[in-house]
């Protein structure tokens, strides 16, 4: 097997590092609940970044706010367009540098951006205050992935706490949009001195896992302008409501067809199901007794690894033109517009230092080895994999709903990836006294 080439830890420095993560657990389940708190939406992130620029400055870091310049960064490989303005929603990253570099260097990165919290009065309790049952924190964004930032900083305050720090630049970073475009990890992959690695503690699947692949994604949004009448009139109309099921059943057979098993990837090759379009919202009508003139559909479509994100958006086009010449539409109009994801899917070889340091570290504090995780889903890893030259992958806590009603995550397991991710940087970077 190759060798992630991990440096040797002092038995001495790694008591220490461990008894500092188990003096912290406590203060790490306080600082979850914090962060859950923090209400942050899209566009409504600025509180919890302020948050993560007071614990980097605590852990004696200066943080530096990076913004997303959409002039700068319009014509890298990997943005997308965005949903929002930028103003006020800068990003916060915090750099280490030894005084001796001896070590490789790493870049640990989260996202503070969580999804809506959907139907509210589903929850057992209300998702923006964090409540524990049975060894779990349930709060919206607790899993996704609030408690692996808390894992990051808890890390950096162990070695902190057992007096040494790492002999290698140590970079951190608390980023947005990772739900809906990922802009902000590629302004500060940008904006930092290219890492030896990068390691986001995304949430595992409900295991610990590595994770080896991961989905692409395009984010479309199609409005269909039919032809308004009443409804004591209604075959004289063309229902914009109506035509975008239409455009769904083709989406629909378009997803039967990228999961063929001769389009998938080898990586989700044990998986029967890894692209998915999903409806994720329909708007539109104006009267319950009018027929709608003009709906607006969002659609969300996976990319397989190796099959283009450009390519996909060609195929979307295709299949709305030929919606819209369907008999059924009768002359309703569909124009499609590209915002949010515009991402493609990410291998992270299991074999690559980064990922056998982890699966390692993992080994020794758990004494399990880690299973190996193809999602169907994307996170901010694929920018440092795809165009940054850098090794990446994602390993995080055990979280369950992400995305859906009553997300929670195993605070055991947010403690175990603290443990990790401490005697990681150890290995990684090597250690120097503080």
């Amino acid at each position: 097997m190759p060798d992630a080439g991990l440096l040797p830890i002092d038995p001495g420095a790694r008591r220490a590092i461990l008894d500092a993560v188990a003096s912290l657990a406590d203060d790490s389940t306080a600082l979850l609940a914090r962060l859950v708190r923090h209400r942050s939406l899209l566009g409504e992130e600025a509180g919890c970044l302020d948050a993560m620029a007071e614990l980097f400055a605590g852990l004696g870091l200066t943080p530096q706010r990076v913004p997303v310049d959409v002039e700068a960064l319009a014509g890298v490989p990997g943005f997308s367009p965005p949903l929002l303005d930028y103003a006020g929603r800068d990003n916060v990253a915090a750099v280490h540098r030894p005084r001796e570099a001896r070590g490789r260097s790493l870049m640990l990165q989260g996202h503070v951006d969580v999804v809506p919290e959907g139907a509210a009065d589903l929850w057992t309790t209300p998702p923006f205050e964090p409540s524990i049952r049975g060894g779990r924190m349930y709060g919206r964004g607790a899993g996704d992935m609030k408690a692996g930032l808390v894992s990051i900083v808890m890390a950096c305050a162990a070695l902190r706490r057992a007096g040494v720090q790492p002999a290698a630049e140590l970079q951190l970073a608390a980023v947005i949009e990772e739900e809906c475009t990922g802009n902000g990890a590629l302004a500060v992959m940008q904006a930092l001195p290219r890492p030896d690695a990068c390691l986001i503690p995304e949430p595992g699947p409900g295991f610990p896992a590595l994770y080896v692949a991961e989905v692409g994604v395009v984010w479309a949004w199609v409005t269909i302008t039919g032809r308004p009448a009443h409804v004591r009139d209604m075959q004289a109309g063309v229902n914009a409501i109506e035509a975008a099921y239409v455009l769904m059943e083709r989406l629909r057979a378009y997803e039967d067809t990228m999961n063929r098993a001769e389009l998938r990837h080898p990586a989700f090759a044990g998986d029967n199901h890894p692209i998915n379009v999903n409806f994720g919202t329909l708007t539109g009508g104006e009267w319950n007794s009018s027929v709608a003139t003009r709906a607006r559909l969002g659609v969300r479509v996976g990319v397989m690894p190796g099959h283009s994100c450009h390519d996909v958006r060609t195929d979307i086009e295709r299949l709305v033109e030929q919606a819209a010449t369907d008999p059924r539409l009768r002359g309703a109009r569909l124009a499609v517009e590209f915002r949010g994801f515009m991402a493609d899917g990410c291998v992270f070889p299991p074999e690559q230092p980064i990922a056998l340091g982890v699966a390692a570290t993992h080994r020794a504090v758990t004494g399990a080895e880690l299973r190996h995780y193809a999602a169907t889903g994307l996170t901010d890893a694929r920018f440092y994999a795809l165009y940054g030259g850098t090794q990446a992958t994602c390993y995080g806590p055990d979280a369950e709903n992400i995305h859906g009603i009553d997300e929670s995550v195993g605070l055991d397991a947010m403690h175990d990836v603290t443990r990790v991710l401490a005697l990681l940087i150890a290995g990684w970077c090597g250690l120097e006294a503080a």
